[in-house]
């Protein structure tokens, strides 16, 4: 018997009936799918400290389960003190069982541990039905332990899903579990 991640099941038997009643697919394919998780975190003081990428880098890898890369500048910005191919950054980009896995961890462990959380704001859609949002501390994460970071710094997770619209999207990653606000 394989593994198969928890939300992927839920996926293939509670979203994709639930969506096709309510938006009248006539096929399964017409429903909305994952297809990528992308994490990316800049880190401003890099540019004073080159082991602020490297630890940024540790622990995206250890947030994902995946090996996170360090992103370079493009160009040089002489007020910032930025030089062209300089670290300033990381970066990770999940897909398949990877993704399901972080996906249901940030649903059901990350996010609940955030102080004062109210649910995710509807504001973070792009149009053509993606959701990006922002975490200000990284330490929401149990992976990461607070004694051993050495700064709190926050990341952004983009869910790039297949869906059309933003509605679309908004009602298959509800379905997924994910905490929205309540108008």
């Amino acid at each position: 018997m394989s593994y198969k991640p928890l939300l992927k099941t839920r996926y293939e038997e509670v979203v994709v009936p639930a969506l096709k009643e309510k938006f009248g697919y006539k096929n399964v394919m017409e429903v909305p799918r994952l297809v990528k998780v992308c994490l990316n975190q800049g880190v401003g003081a890099a540019v004073n400290d080159k082991k602020m990428v490297d630890s940024a880098v540790e622990e995206m890898s250890r947030i994902s389960g995946q090996k996170a890369q360090a992103t370079i500048s493009r160009k040089a910005i002489s007020n910032f003190k930025l030089r062209e191919n300089m670290p300033i950054g990381a970066k990770v980009t999940l897909r398949k069982d990877n993704m399901y896995d972080f996906l249901h961890r940030l649903i059901s462990i990350a996010l609940p541990r955030v102080r004062d959380f109210q649910g995710l704001t509807v504001k973070g859609f792009d149009g053509r039905g993606n959701f990006t949002m922002g975490i200000t501390e990284q330490i929401i994460f149990p992976e990461i332990d607070i004694d051993k970071a050495s700064r709190i710094t926050g990341m952004d997770i983009t869910v790039v899903t297949t869906a059309k619209t933003d509605e679309e999207c908004l009602e298959f990653l509800k379905a997924l579990g994910f905490p929205f606000k309540s108008k």
